[in-house]
């Protein structure tokens, strides 16, 4: 078993871990991002590197999603 001060930090860490994958997914979209804004950043290099790992993102957010419930639900248990 994890100790639940350990579990609870990375419960913390993992919700943080959630935003910056779903930020990273969002920016590296053109479904997202307006076609003006998109079509401004795609000529920059460093963004055109970034676009092609977009679907890196979408792994990285979905493991730490998941991860981050199932120690959720271990930690602070089902509230209903």
């Amino acid at each position: 078993m994890i100790n639940p001060l350990l579990a609870a930090k990375l419960v913390f860490v993992l919700g943080w871990t959630n935003l910056v994958g779903l930020a990273m997914v969002f920016l590296t979209c053109r479904c997202f991002i307006r076609p003006k804004l998109f079509a401004k950043l795609v000529n920059y290099n460093w963004y055109k590197k970034l676009y092609q790992t977009h679907c890196w993102w979408w792994y990285l957010f979905f493991g730490s999603v998941a991860a981050h419930a199932l120690l959720a639900l271990g930690v602070y248990g089902n509230p209903f």
